[in-house]
């Protein structure tokens, strides 16, 4: 019973990516005058293709930066967000959704908008601080009030009968971090090896019995649906989930997990044929003001300025992380070696 999205290879055409990106090309740079007829007020409309765990972070933390960049320039800006899985929003990108900035779950997905589709340089994780991360985050377990399957760490996860939540990581860059995050626990362990890995890896996908497209979808399915026993999940969506029902969920969180930075950037040749680079600059940059991330470690994500993720050290655990380039060698060898078509995660989910 177990089954995942249809693969779709990065650079394929969709016609429904199309169709979705279509009203969205149309919002350009617009100028408009003032009711009473009195000097012309730009009103720049700009795109942000973003992961869906950030919708909550946005909501709050656009309207701040709006504010501020009217009263220094004078013009009015819009923001539409577009949400979904990390992997389906860099599709849609190259595919044709004008996005004037993406906000995404994980390097590769960027890579690969530059690398298939050319719309921004190679060296774009260079143009902001922190590798373009102005947060980080980390894989927890959500489970049940009580954790009545006692869950303490990765390795109760094959114990008994539990059921896992996760989301597909041919869609998701949420779900590529749980992948690797369950490997490198197991590699970490007395004995470890990349074949004692995959054994794990496999016994532990062979326990989920279904899987979302994106993160949001997966929360879902655990906390609103009740399916599974417990949810890998951000680190954020877990503490999310604990807030908005904090008498049905507790988090735990591993022993050993990864270091998750999800980064932004500008789309260049959006941005250059809208006229709207500044603007999009600009609603980068913002995020790493120190208003802007106390606002993100309120949102519980691990805020990239060392004296703010301080000031909220006693909402987060302590616990072991890895880095992607530490363990993995970097986005492009741990894409091709788990997630391209016929890779570990293809081999492992393929067999009984």
């Amino acid at each position: 019973n177990r089954s995942h999205q249809p693969k779709a290879p990065i650079g394929r055409k969709h016609k429904t990516r199309a169709t979705i990106a279509q009203p969205l090309s149309a919002l350009a740079l617009r100028t408009e005058s003032h009711a009473s007829g009195g000097p012309a007020t730009r009103q720049t409309i700009i795109i942000d293709g973003s992961y869906v765990p950030t919708r909550e972070l946005d909501q709050d933390s656009n309207p701040e930066y709006l504010r501020h960049w009217q009263a220094q320039t004078g013009e009015t800006v819009t923001i539409r967000q577009s949400h979904g899985g990390a992997g389906k929003q860099a599709r849609a990108v190259i595919d044709g959704l004008e996005a004037d900035v993406v906000t995404l779950a994980l390097a590769y997905d960027i890579d690969a908008i530059a690398e298939h589709a050319g719309l921004l340089p190679k060296d774009w994780q260079s143009r902001l601080p922190h590798n373009s991360a102005p947060y980080t985050s980390t894989i927890v377990f959500l489970v049940r009030k009580g954790n009545p399957k006692n869950i303490r760490d990765w390795g109760d996860l094959v114990k008994g009968d539990v059921q896992i939540i996760t989301p597909n990581p041919k869609t998701s860059g949420g779900a590529r971090w749980n992948f690797l995050a369950a490997w490198a626990w197991a590699k970490h362990q007395p004995g470890g090896s990349d074949d004692k890995a995959r054994e794990f890896v496999h016994e532990l996908y062979r326990r989920v019995p279904m899987m979302d497209a994106g993160a949001r979808g997966s929360t879902i399915s655990f906390t609103q649906r009740g399916l599974g026993d417990v949810l890998l999940a951000w680190e954020n969506e877990a503490y999310l989930a604990v807030k908005e029902a904090g008498d049905q969920f507790e988090i735990v969180t591993p022993s050993l997990s990864i270091l998750c930075e999800p980064p932004v950037a500008v789309v260049d040749s959006v941005v250059d044929a809208k006229g709207t680079r500044e603007v999009a600059t600009a609603y980068l940059q913002q995020l790493y003001t120190d208003e802007s991330q106390r606002l993100i470690g309120q949102h519980f994500y691990r805020p990239a300025n060392p004296a703010v993720l301080a000031e909220f050290k006693h909402q987060f655990a302590d616990l072991k992380l890895v880095s992607i380039n530490q363990e993995f060698g970097g986005w492009a060898q741990a894409h091709k070696q788990f997630f391209a078509d016929g890779a570990e995660f293809d081999r492992i989910y393929s067999k009984p």
